[in-house]
């Protein structure tokens, strides 16, 4: 018979956060899978429990998952965390889950500590309905497309970023989805010095321009007006373009910040402009 693999949330930044559940598994399983051992390390001697480590994470996911699984298929035990939050979300663990799956070896999940429903929790924002887009693109072109793509999108929003990478990102979301749009940032959530700071795009955008802040982010963006009374037209769409360009803006600002607003093909909108 195959071991099981658990997937053991830890705390997101609040030591108190640890479950008694997750010190159970941690102290029956034969191994724990970790993203980074050293991180692991820490919590067990604040658990008081001594198991053997092994390394997996974004860079070994092949050569240390097929390890994993032959210990798995050999019937011993495995715990998968990551340093912080549920793995597998947003994060390598989904590739060892769906590799267990491929196998039919048992996967256990354990509820617990997570900052994206941390952060929706806390936002203000629609919670009945919301998706999850994780890190946007690094490259500012195919990030930039990402959001084009999300310009009409109804349900609430969550993104992660790096604080070094927020100013720019508060720009490309302001640029695609308009300057009215809400916005609730989550900064070091369970930390001492948590931050939840709700605002509009625009205010967003402009307290954190040219600023280095701290911490790991959780955005959590307001969607597109929903019911299709409220859906704008191409014509719409050429008239917000016409008042931007009277305000200065270029053609291709206008049209992507007024693709963003009324949610529009920016594709469309700018042919439409340029056809005018």
């Amino acid at each position: 018979m195959p071991g099981i693999l658990y997937l053991v949330p830890t705390p997101i930044g609040n030591l108190g956060d640890i479950s008694r559940r997750v010190a159970e598994t941690f102290a029956q399983v034969d191994l724990i899978a970790a993203e980074d051992t050293r991180v692991t390390l820490k919590l067990l001697n604040h658990l008081g429990l001594k198991k053997p480590l092994v390394s997996y994470y974004r860079h070994n996911t092949d050569e240390a998952g097929r390890q994993i699984l032959d210990r798995l298929l050999g019937g011993e035990s495995c715990a998968l965390c990551t340093d912080a939050g549920t793995p597998a979300i947003s994060d390598p663990g989904e590739d060892l889950v769906a590799l267990c799956a491929a196998h039919d070896v048992p996967v256990v999940p354990l509820p617990g500590p997570c900052a994206l429903v941390t952060a929706l929790s806390a936002s203000g924002l629609p919670t009945a309905r919301f998706v999850f887009e994780g890190f946007l693109p690094m490259n500012r072109k195919n990030r930039r497309a990402r959001l084009e793509a999300l310009a009409g999108e109804e349900r609430t929003m969550l993104f992660y970023e790096a604080p070094h990478k927020l100013a720019a990102t508060l720009e490309d979301l302001l640029a695609a989805f308009g300057p009215e749009r809400r916005i609730t940032l989550c900064r070091e959530l369970t930390k001492l010095h948590e931050e939840i700071f709700r605002t509009t795009l625009a205010g967003a955008a402009e307290r954190y321009r040219g600023e280095d802040p701290r911490g790991e982010f959780v955005l959590v963006v307001e969607g597109a007006p929903e019911g299709p009374g409220e859906r704008a037209t191409l014509e719409d769409g050429l008239e917000r373009v016409e008042a931007l360009l009277k305000q200065g803006l270029s053609r291709k600002d206008a049209v992507r910040q007024a693709s963003g607003e009324l949610g529009l093909s920016r594709n469309e909108l700018y042919a439409a402009a340029i056809g005018k």
